[in-house]
């Protein structure tokens, strides 16, 4: 039986290890992870501060991702977190893990999951730059 094992949107802070052991299956021949950090820089400008806002469906649209691919029958298993509200250069805002039979399938499918989090979440980032200019940005 496939399953989604964790789904979180939280400002609390994300652990990929913890969404490695979500998903482990004795089935699992392999359990690949991702974890989407907070980088210092975007196009060319240095990050000062970055914040999550998320839609009220936000949870929703989560869910509705994470069961498309856990009702993948080469998925076991996954587990997708993302935070929002203010995170630090060097925090996880999102986190995935799946376990399959075989990597090339584990790989194909924590790839398919964070593209489907990244088009259809409905969450916006604010960074503001240490130049002291600001943008949003619409993640889906």
């Amino acid at each position: 039986m496939n399953r989604v094992v964790w789904l979180e949107l939280t400002t609390d802070a994300l652990d990929v290890a913890q969404h490695e052991a979500a998903v482990a299956d004795p089935r699992a021949g392999a359990v690949v992870s991702f974890a989407g950090v907070v980088r210092d820089h975007d196009h060319g400008r240095s990050v000062a501060t970055l914040t999550y806002e998320a839609h009220p469906s936000a949870v929703d649209v989560l869910r509705e991702v994470a069961q498309e691919l856990a009702d993948d029958p080469d998925v076991y298993a996954v587990a997708v977190s993302h935070r929002f509200g203010p995170l630090k250069i060097g925090d996880v805002a999102l986190a995935a893990a799946v376990s399959t039979a075989h990597r090339a399938a584990a790989f194909n499918a924590c790839a398919r999951l964070v593209d489907l989090v990244k088009q259809r979440l409905p969450i916006w980032k604010h960074q503001t730059f240490t130049d002291g200019t600001d943008e949003w940005v619409n993640c889906p």
